[in-house]
């Protein structure tokens, strides 16, 4: 039922309303609000708010596949990790090298046309901590 669900849902270009997707799937709405609620976990779907004739409902649509590193994308410049997550070495924030190369690639991620989703080069900070 997940795949026939997921399956309409994409097939539907402006999205479906969620209650005319549990009468097209012939379930009930316990049943479709759990289906709908897993594809949501799943980040393969979105659902906005919507109220058609009085009755409020949502409109689901189809995100696509989400990325390995979606759960992670604020951790992540380009495709460099944040160094201090599982860290077990015990800096100095302020001296740390490691640190100083991430938010330095943040600010050139930022002050360039590139955003943070395009690869960063790395950067040599030993020369910018002396």
């Amino acid at each position: 039922m997940y795949e026939e669900a997921l399956e309409y849902i994409k097939s539907c270009e402006d999205g479906v309303l969620q209650s005319d997707l549990w009468k097209c799937l012939d379930i009930d709405s316990r049943k479709c609000s759990r289906i709908v609620l897993k594809l949501l976990k799943e980040d393969i779907i979105t659902r906005e708010p919507e109220s058609v004739d009085g009755v409020r409902t949502y409109r689901l649509r189809y995100a696509g596949v989400p990325s390995s590193s979606g759960r992670f994308r604020q951790l992540l410049v380009g495709e460099m990790f944040e160094p201090c997550a599982g860290c077990i070495n015990e800096c100095v924030p302020e001296h740390c090298p490691e640190l100083s190369e991430w938010i330095f690639a943040i600010v050139l991620a930022e002050g360039s046309d590139l955003g943070l989703d395009q690869p960063i080069k790395k950067v040599n900070t030993a020369k910018l901590q002396q």
